[in-house]
């Protein structure tokens, strides 16, 4: 056994050389695997996990090798919960309990779980399954100790390395956030109802996706387009303000708030220059009758073209003080008309092949009251079949808006899961649980703005859950500073079981409301 015992710590030290910092441990315990498998001697199963331990004290499987993940693993590991091994302890035998075992009872698998720590800290076990009874030989001590120390430092360096990506991503999501904060001062000052800013952005990047622009621009557009108003800071209010038509000379004071954006938005980089040409030239027009330099066909910038019909879309189809919203099919037709004279005619060919997507963020963003007795025509979404949450009929309230609601709800979480299960790493984690976040305070404003208007009696409770599950998805981003690792799957399992609970339980009793006399609140 020397001999090998030499050998192996060869391996691993060449182990813990290749495998890097990444989000993937699986990696990590293929190769593992492969040198076990060189040495029967150490008579260990082709089969383990990695454990990593969360916030309150359970041990969660973040990594497998030969077993199911975490949602389709039979595996319980609440021996391992507050388990506190002590110093020095790097081995411990342990018992799983696994459903499935003789007669269909519970069987007890003996596991070998060698302890993760950092300098500071319990880190969680990698498992690990004997060959026979009479495991462990008194030779495999030293080399169990070995191991756990190997994976102690590949497991550390995982974390140490998806908590960075986690604080990079922060840097720039708050450049991110500033901008699109400017933007939002604009909107304050104007007219504009609530949504607009983001409808219009999540109107031009349907559009930018369904005419082929690359993802890296579809990014770059959403960070940007929120700023296409924002030289409106600079428009005095007697004009911003009038609730009536504005006379030729207004115009004239109005349309500079194209080049007052441009101002603002001096710069050097591809960030503040893409968000300068949409605030300049998203009011210019493709047979070049635009403002403010009558720029004409492909010299207005693209991400402007695809900003003019979002931008002139939703203005159409939303209430202002000074005019009623038009008729979609109105609206449609305005826009088709003006294709080839103020509208890129391939821009308007792809807002048509988004026009199901228009229409549902149509309603995911809405600025009015839900009428519970509101009929949808939208075209059917896309199942999901194998996501980690399934929509079907069962969870329905009976108000088509709030369906609509619940179903995008849905959509993210099952976003989030692809990221957790094709181990794309933190960084996209923490991106999907923001977006997850802001979606869930959109829903439920408009939730609790129609329950307010029509009185209903369970409000109070309503507002009470819908806090409490944002105090959840907070911890949740705060634990990715901490273990991102299990934070994925905490907020996995807490999601999924929340919106089912709270659909069945809480909003089901909504359909309450569409029972009522009264006002139509929606148009």
């Amino acid at each position: 056994m020397n001999q090998n015992t030499q050998e192996i710590g060869k391996l691993l030290f060449d182990l813990t050389l290749s495998s890097g910092t990444g989000p993937n441990l699986e990696r990590v315990l293929e190769r593992l695997f492969h040198i076990i498998a060189e040495f029967p001697s150490l008579r260990l199963q082709q089969k383990g996990a990695i454990l990593l331990i969360n916030p309150v004290g359970d041990a969660v499987q973040v990594a497998q090798f030969g077993m199911p993940p975490i949602w389709s693993s039979g595996c319980s590991w609440h021996t391992l919960r507050d388990l506190d091994p002590p110093d020095g302890e790097s081995v411990l035998p342990l018992s799983c309990h696994c459903p499935g075992g003789p007669g269909g009872g519970a069987c007890r698998c003996e596991v070998c779980a060698l302890v993760l720590r950092d300098e500071t800290r319990l880190l969680g076990y990698t498992v690990l399954f004997p060959e026979g009874e009479d495991w462990p030989q008194p030779e495999t001590g030293s080399v169990m100790n070995d191991l756990a120390r190997a994976l102690s430092g590949l497991v550390g360096r995982c974390l140490v390395g998806e908590v960075v990506k986690v604080r990079e991503w922060e840097l720039e999501e708050a450049r991110t956030e500033a901008i699109h904060r400017l933007g939002s001062a604009a909107e304050y000052r104007d007219n504009e109802t609530g949504w607009h800013v983001m409808r219009m952005t999540n109107y031009a990047l349907a559009i930018a996706k369904h005419l082929g622009l690359p993802e890296a621009m579809r990014e770059l557009l959403y960070v940007t387009a929120p700023m296409h108003d924002v030289g409106k800071i600079g428009i005095p209010d007697a004009i911003l303000l009038k609730p009536g038509r504005l006379t030729e000379e207004e115009l004239d004071v109005m349309r500079r708030h194209t080049e007052i954006g441009e101002t603002i938005l001096e710069g050097g980089d591809c960030l503040i220059t893409a968000a300068r040409e949409i605030a300049g030239a998203h009011h210019e027009r493709w047979d070049g009758q635009g403002y403010p330099r009558g720029q004409r066909g492909e010299d207005i910038p693209i991400l402007a073209r695809v900003c003019a019909v979002a931008d002139v879309f939703d203005a159409l189809t939303s209430p202002r003080p000074y005019k009623h919203a038009w008729p979609l099919e109105e609206a449609l037709t305005w826009v088709h008309d003006h294709s080839g004279t103020q509208f890129d005619p391939a821009v308007v060919r792809a807002f048509d092949t988004a026009l199901p997507d228009i229409l549902r963020i149509r309603e995911l963003y809405r600025d009015d009251i839900i009428d519970p007795k509101q009929v949808l025509s939208l075209p059917p979404p896309t199942e999901r079949p194998d996501g980690w949450v399934s929509w079907d009929e069962s969870l329905a309230v009976g108000i088509a808006v709030i369906d609509e609601h619940h179903r995008h709800l849905f959509d993210l979480v099952n976003d989030l899961y692809e990221v957790v299960s094709e181990k794309r790493g933190a960084r996209e984690v923490a991106q999907l649980l923001k977006a997850l976040d802001l979606y869930a305070r959109v829903h439920f404003s408009a939730e609790e703005k129609m329950m307010a208007h029509y009185a209903y009696a369970g409000l109070d409770r309503q507002k009470h859950q819908h806090h409490r599950f944002q105090e959840k998805l907070q911890a949740f981003y705060e634990e990715l500073h901490v273990n991102p690792l299990t934070a994925q799957y905490d907020v996995l399992e807490f999601t999924r079981h929340w919106l089912v609970v709270h659909i069945l339980e809480e909003d089901s009793q909504l359909k309450v409301l569409t029972e009522m006399p009264g006002d139509s609140a929606a148009s």
